[in-house]
């Protein structure tokens, strides 16, 4: 049985204090330029003090054109340094670990809030994205170890790359929407290949006392669950990277491709050659319970979404009682204002179906 409140060692950087990590989060609520605003370093802040052992920033994009909506944190450009470097002093202030997503949306970019035209790996009609050239792919891929030089300037204990919910690097990744004939399309090999040089870059330049995970979708959007299966196994051997997110959506459901029924998701990777690599997993956790039981079939640590922002200081309620569970759906504007939700992100929270009382 794995300690919630053990320690967790990476290969690279600082241990987490503990099992439990804050997943990135959309909020909205940064400056219209990418920069820090004081909701947002009040929000991460607020969960670092109740118990978080890592604390990572909702995805920050680092290109312009990458921009995935609006009030979206940057790390693109030197003038979020500032921001940046009072985050990751608050953060690591109060004894949890700091870390930033790295993001490009892709296809999926908010061509409004970006005044540019979205890119991809291959043309995209629903959307109006165009498909990057080479030149272009290497620019982003140099846009991302730039991003995370920056994070590790500003004091960050590491960066993830968000290559998951079909944003740009889970869109080369997929057998839909990667349709190139090039160097970075066709095989899973070249298809990962803009990963895989963005993680040897990061790993060459921010140096050894850097924490580097990936986050990665394993099904749905054109990823299949055996390549999945062999990107992960292929990662974790190599080495370089500190630990693997799976977004999992729900933990324990079990795969949509026929061929892998009868088993959870998480057992079809828990079981993977991991080398010195974490596995993390995210997907309705929202109690005690089902954080032990993520634990107690395989994953090194949990990632918590929802939970962390009906409870800023979940942690140190499931310490008290280990059986403890998050509040009751839908919640009020009140207990979220109280939980350091800023009007902004109250407003986003909206959108998702039950989470929130009615206005």
């Amino acid at each position: 049985m794995t300690e919630m409140f053990a320690p967790l060692t990476f290969a690279h950087g600082a241990p987490l204090p503990n099992r439990l990590m804050l997943a990135p989060l959309t909020n909205q609520q940064s400056h219209a330029d990418g920069t820090l605003s004081q909701a947002e370093l009040h929000w991460l802040t607020m969960r670092a003090k109740g118990g978080f052992g890592g604390v990572m920033t909702a995805a920050a994009y680092v290109t312009t054109e990458g921009k995935g909506f609006p009030g979206q944190l940057g790390i693109h450009d030197d003038i979020c340094l500032p921001g940046l470097t009072q985050l990751a002093a608050a953060i690591n202030a109060a004894g949890s670990r700091s870390a930033v997503q790295l993001h490009h949306a892709g296809i999926r970019a908010d061509q409004k809030a970006s005044g540019l035209q979205a890119v991809g790996p291959s043309d995209d009609a629903a959307t109006g994205a165009r498909a990057m050239n080479i030149a272009e792919v290497e620019a982003t891929i140099e846009a991302y170890i730039a991003a995370a030089e920056r994070a590790h300037r500003a004091g960050f204990n590491g960066v993830e790359l968000h290559g998951a919910h079909n944003y740009l690097l889970c869109e080369f990744l997929s057998l839909t929407h990667n349709h190139r004939d090039d160097l970075y399309g066709g095989s899973l090999e070249n298809r990962a290949r803009p990963l895989r040089k963005i993680i040897h870059g990061i790993r060459a330049r921010c140096g050894a006392g850097f924490t580097l995970g990936v986050r990665l979708t394993v099904e749905r959007f054109g990823i299949e669950i055996h390549e999945a299966r062999a990107l992960c196994g292929e990662l974790m051997a190599e080495k370089e990277l500190d630990y693997l997110d799976l977004s999992l959506w729900d933990v324990f459901k079990e795969p949509e491709a026929a061929a892998f029924k009868g088993r959870s998701l998480i057992d079809w990777f828990a079981e993977l050659p991991r080398h010195a690599t974490r596995l993390g997993v995210a997907g309705q956790i929202r109690s005690g319970g089902e954080a032990q039981r993520s634990l107690d079939a395989g994953a090194d640590f949990v990632l918590i979404g929802r939970a962390g922002i009906a409870n800023h200081d979940f942690p140190q309620r499931l310490a008290r009682d280990a059986d403890y569970q998050m509040p009751k759906l839908p919640l009020s504007r009140a207990h979220l204002a109280q939980e350091g939700v800023s009007p902004v992100f109250l407003d986003y929270l909206q959108n998702f179906p039950n989470f929130m009382e009615p206005v």
